[in-house]
């Protein structure tokens, strides 16, 4: 949905006056989206080889193919980094890697992928070519997270463009007038293929639980969870069956237990609430005991995130009738009464649980970013503005200034003031909705 129609929806001004308000919020989105292009067209003069991702990836695939084990860094040519991927990921990776085109040219392949993504994904208002617009802008340029995918070579891209079509898939056959029966069968599939790339990355696999925020009867939520479930769990078992040496390798691999070779999930350096909660307890004294960093991660998790989307779910309930059962089922029955609502609140539940993951890689953002696409296009003009230059001037910024943001906090702060914002929008305009 444009601005205009968002904004004289949740806001109230007159026509006239939204479309004044769009001149500088047209200006500031054209502002933006050159910082974005001057950004990333800074990183081609820089003298930095990159793709070490992708160089990886595209080794352990040819190590495969030769026989050996790819999951020991000796066994892969030109990098030192490990492969984080389950075994049968190898097969299905062997395409992309075929001829080193991928190697070579990632950077404009990945950037192609982008633009799909932009494309892909569901608008919960319009589709209209300057929401399009700004969906794309955002993928691109939110966070710094797709500069990190361009630079590293990182398969997220990948696991971004299918999530992109399963998120399609799960909010699109919501759409006023769409079948029912057919709905239904794309909501499966779509959560499938959602399951199926958290197998990619395990640590993500929380956001399959915000499929319960669906407009659905709860049967059909718990069926959706359930395909989920199992997109998330076949590769692990095909890779289990199929692959049982390699798969044992790679549980050594993520565990750490390889000499001479780091773990792939190792945390010391990734801007997640898990390190700010570490971080917080070592001035202390108190960061060496894993427990009580679990506790304070699962606080500040909860303070930051979980509580803030649970305040504004659960005022939603309670302004279904009170005769109308215990808090689950008034939930329900609000969720299928307000669909849009319902459908911004799943995404935001996807937004937030992808935000508290344990393991956030700066490239890791630019998966966060799509979910925030979605979100974006019909905030009202001062919301949509704010994210803008939060989530990606500022940001980017930080970047043209030649300021490392590896292993900082920037990009998670960012991200949760956006969400905030996302929020709080989303909670005005339910109780304007219900007036």
């Amino acid at each position: 949905m444009s601005d205009v129609t968002g904004t004289a929806r949740w806001l109230g001004p007159s026509v006239g006056m939204a479309e004044k308000r769009n001149v500088w919020l047209d200006c500031l989105i054209a502002l933006v989206a050159l910082l974005v292009l001057g950004n990333l067209v800074s990183d081609l003069t820089l003298d930095v080889k990159y793709g070490w991702d992708v160089r990886v990836n595209c080794a352990a695939v040819d190590a495969h193919a030769e026989g050996l084990d790819p999951y020991f860094v000796k066994n892969l040519k030109g990098t030192k980094l490990s492969y984080p991927y389950l075994p049968v990921t190898l097969d299905a990776f062997r395409p992309l890697c075929a001829g080193g085109f991928l190697v070579g040219h990632h950077r404009g392949v990945f950037l192609v992928l982008v633009m799909l993504c932009g494309l892909l994904l569901p608008g919960l208002g319009g589709v209209g070519v300057r929401d399009i617009a700004l969906r794309i802008l955002w993928a691109l340029g939110a966070f710094v997270g797709f500069e990190w995918v361009s630079a590293s070579g990182n398969f997220a891209v990948i696991s971004g463009a299918l999530s992109a079509a399963a998120l399609t898939l799960l909010l699109r056959s919501h759409s006023p007038g769409a079948d029912d029966d057919r709905g239904f069968a794309a909501c499966i599939v779509g959560a499938a293929l959602l399951g199926l790339v958290a197998s990619f990355k395990l640590v993500y696999s929380p956001v399959l639980a915000a499929l319960y925020f669906l407009p659905l009867p709860r049967g059909q939520k718990i069926g959706l969870i359930a395909a989920a479930a199992a997109g998330l769990t076949l590769p692990i078992l095909l890779s289990r069956t199929l692959y049982p040496d390699l798969f044992s390798s790679w549980l050594l691999a993520i565990r750490g237990q390889i000499p001479d070779q780091h773990s792939i999930y190792v945390i010391d350096t990734t801007p997640s609430l898990l390190l700010l909660a570490q971080g917080a307890l070592d001035h202390v004294g108190l960061g060496g005991s894993k427990a009580i960093v679990f506790i304070a991660y699962a606080l500040v998790a909860f303070a930051l995130v979980l509580a803030p989307f649970a305040l504004v779910v659960l005022r939603m309930a309670d302004r279904q009738a009170r005769n109308e059962g215990a808090f689950p089922a008034r939930l329900d029955r609000w969720l299928i009464d307000h669909r849009r609502e319902a459908l911004r609140i799943t995404v935001l539940a996807m937004y937030g649980l992808y935000l508290c993951s344990p393991r956030l890689k700066e490239y890791a953002f630019f998966e966060l970013a799509l979910y925030g696409a979605i979100l974006i296009v019909d905030l009202p003009a001062a919301a949509l503005a704010a994210v803008l230059t939060i989530g990606v001037a500022v940001p980017t910024l930080v970047s043209l200034s030649g300021m490392s943001i590896e292993g900082s906090f920037v990009q998670i702060a960012v991200a949760l003031v956006c969400f905030w914002i996302m929020l709080w929008a989303q909670s005005v305009a339910s109780a304007q909705g219900d007036d």
